[in-house]
């Protein structure tokens, strides 16, 4: 009995030492993030779908802040150019065409009667829209899904849809940079 009190109370002082040491070292050596990098981020869609030439939107962030140009994402189109031309700058170019065009917004639809559950659409999301089980039916969060098609090609029934979504009083949000009063645009500073 004494010896496995004396088993546990030497693990109980090394997890303290150790997490003490742990403790110590995120304080000590907190890698500090580039706010500009944070704010290009926050302005990009967040579809991490890559067709920037990119992973995903905070390497393509990254990228900007570095010097590369702000008109490589066709989800985010021509309001995401706008709004990151302000933020460094510079001046608003159209979309480069070489990484696609600016659609309509579209969402993933899982037709529920033909999905197998083989969770290869789950691995493939980015944003963790589509929730379901091994075996068991799928289906999307549409609030969620940013519409980067990247869980279609993936699917081997070929039950995902991808769906315009059209603006609705659900989903319509009102853009507070610039304001039209008659023929003369208006900027507003929040």
């Amino acid at each position: 009995m004494t010896a496995t009190l004396i088993a546990l109370a030497i693990v109980a002082f090394i997890a303290l030492i150790l997490g003490a040491g742990l403790g110590y070292a995120s304080i000590r050596f907190k890698v500090q993030s580039d706010p500009l990098v944070a704010q290009i981020d926050s302005i990009l869609p967040q579809t991490q779908c890559g067709q920037c030439g990119y992973p995903g939107c905070r390497p393509y962030a990254e990228a900007i802040a570095n010097g590369d140009e702000i008109n490589k994402c066709p989800p985010g189109g021509e309001s995401t150019i706008k709004n990151l031309a302000e933020l460094m700058g510079v001046e608003v170019k159209p979309l480069d065409g070489a990484h696609g065009v600016e659609a309509i917004k579209k969402v993933a639809f899982i037709r529920e009667d033909e999905c197998i559950g083989c969770t290869k659409c789950i691995q493939a999301c980015p944003v963790d829209a589509i929730v379901g089980a091994a075996k068991q039916m799928h289906t999307v969060i549409i609030d969620e899904c940013t519409g980067c098609d990247l869980c279609v090609d993936p699917c081997p029934v070929d039950c995902i849809d991808m769906i315009p979504l059209h603006e609705s009083t659900s989903n319509w949000k009102w853009d507070f940079s610039q304001t039209q009063v008659g023929d003369i645009p208006v900027r507003q500073s929040l």
